[in-house]
């Protein structure tokens, strides 16, 4: 047996660096097509309307689709990376991703577009992003903070690059060329799937190595759970995946109606756009800088207080300046995208940090996948309450998540308590883990 079959585990020390940053550079490209691409295919929305005589509603559910397979499928993303790894998931996401774009591009009809690029690219795109996580948070544990942020600095990047270059595509080649060529661009993300290599300890010599394969012949495997309910019954996690769904139901529409807004002001189509360029050039810097922040020595285990003060930040000042300010001019617009794009960096290169630091590292792939079901149910159902879910989560934590005062410091290893992982590992071992 290949010592990579021996070895790899969640137990391997994460090596903090290494190819952990190939694999930081791989999840930063994925980590920008899954977020900036329902946003740059709105580029063609024009000429798909004059093309088959649909209103910009219909257009729109284009953008609906592969945001609803990116959030809704998370689910089956953690029964599959549990089942064959991350590495061969993202690689077939990838040619997913490919295939719808290159099939859209034939397409005769709105509803094969749909099928196309909103469903098996949305699939692709969705079976890349979770496992890209994943892989990060097994190749670092103390600078994972900021291997966070520089990973979700990704999406403002390609978001600013990703939108021109459709449109310079959509002058040269029209609707059909631009989507043909996007699809050949997705096919990156098999190359970034494949820096995703496993996580192996060391290797023992030959002796040792045979003496642990009949040791591991000989134990009871317990059955592997390819997607794990038992974090419902983690405090941390309930109150996590709370506050994340009510955030989500507000978080993304000032960026969707801040354009909008401007050119009902007066202002031209092109000073308008700048606003979002202003808020994108201020959200690729605050994602690194706040995973800096977090991964520091006094902030990081107060990293959650920091999460529920981003998402509170957020939706305070969208209130001070439009409801009470009004921003009726465009500098006081350029103000709102300057904080709004702060704010909005600071909750990206956070929140799954938190998530990770909640439920440690076994827990983290069956986690992400609910978390982001609940997420895609919420932005379906309700109305915004971006406010609610920092109070939820900051109250939570400090009521719900209290250390009795005779309980030992734990040491953190990957985010959550080490002695805690090794009693969930012997109780599922012995086949009585909850």
């Amino acid at each position: 047996i290949p010592p990579s079959f021996l070895f790899l585990s969640h137990d391997v020390k994460a090596p903090d660096g290494g190819w952990g940053w190939a694999v930081l550079a791989g999840g930063f490209v994925i980590t920008g097509f899954s977020y900036a691409f329902p946003k740059a295919v709105s580029v063609f929305f024009k000429e798909l309307i004059r093309e088959f005589g649909v209103g910009y509603s219909d257009c729109a559910w284009i953008s609906s689709i592969l945001l609803a397979m990116l959030y809704g499928t998370g689910p089956l993303c953690s029964v599959l990376v549990n089942k064959f790894g991350c590495r061969p998931v993202m690689m077939v996401g990838g040619l997913f991703a490919s295939l719808g774009m290159i099939l859209a591009s034939l397409a005769t009809s709105i509803l094969h577009i749909y099928i196309c690029t909103g469903v098996i690219t949305g699939l692709g795109l969705a079976l890349n992003f979770q496992p890209s996580l994943i892989m990060l948070n097994r190749y670092f544990s103390e600078k994972r903070p900021l291997a966070n942020g520089l990973s979700a600095a990704g999406s403002p990047v390609a978001l600013c690059c990703l939108s021109p270059l459709g449109q310079v595509l959509q002058y040269h080649y029209g609707w059909r060329g631009g989507f043909l060529i996007l699809g050949g661009l997705l096919l990156n993300c098999c190359a970034c799937g494949a820096l995703m290599r496993p996580l192996v300890g060391p290797k023992k010599p030959q002796g040792q190595e045979l003496q642990a394969v009949d040791e591991a012949e000989k134990k009871p495997k317990p059955k592997k759970k390819l997607l794990d309910f038992s974090v419902f019954k983690d405090r941390g996690f309930l109150i996590y995946a709370i506050a994340a769904s009510i955030m989500v139901l507000g978080l993304f529409v000032p960026p969707v109606f801040v354009v909008s807004y401007a050119k009902e002001m007066g202002n031209e189509d092109t000073k308008s756009a700048l606003l979002l360029t202003i808020l994108g050039f201020i959200d690729i810097f605050a994602r690194p800088t706040c995973g800096l922040i977090a991964g520091m020595k006094w902030v990081r285990p107060r990293c959650v207080y920091l999460f529920s003060f981003a998402i509170l930040f957020n939706e305070c000042h969208c209130m001070v300046l439009l409801l009470f300010w009004q921003a009726t001019d465009y500098p006081g617009l350029v103000v709102f995208c300057i904080f709004f794009g702060l704010s909005y960096g600071m909750v990206g290169a956070l929140q799954f940090e938190v998530l990770m630091a909640i439920v440690g590292t076994k827990k983290f792939s069956s986690a992400l996948g609910l978390v982001l079901l609940m997420e895609a149910i919420a932005v379906l159902v309700g109305p915004p309450g971006v406010i609610l879910a920092s109070i939820v989560i900051c109250m939570g934590n400090f009521l719900c998540i209290k250390k009795k005062p005779d309980e030992p410091e734990a040491h953190l290893e990957n985010g959550a308590p080490a002695e805690m992982e090794k009693l969930n590992s012997l109780l599922e071992a012995e086949g009585a883990a909850p």
